[in-house]
């Protein structure tokens, strides 16, 4: 099951940044919120207006566009 769909680009929305169901939530900052370590439940009290499964979009979204480059940690040869 995916949960693309949620995520949306519109060049009139946040510089076309994909979003989240169009709302002004970028999924980079939504994936920030959680690689920071707040939990799914944290970022929903913060923010009424998203849903449990806008995160999880979010979330697969990252996943796919990571496969697409390669990604060095830093101190590694």
């Amino acid at each position: 099951m995916t949960r693309l769909d949620r995520i949306t680009s519109d060049p009139a929305v946040c510089h076309g940044q994909p979003t989240v169901r169009g709302l002004r939530y970028t999924v980079e900052s939504l994936l920030e919120l959680l690689s920071a370590g707040m939990s799914i439940d944290e970022v929903l009290e913060d923010y009424p207006d998203l849903e449990r499964d806008d995160l999880l979009a979010a979330l697969e979204f990252g996943a796919l566009a990571s496969g697409r480059r390669r990604v060095v940690p830093l101190g590694a040869a």
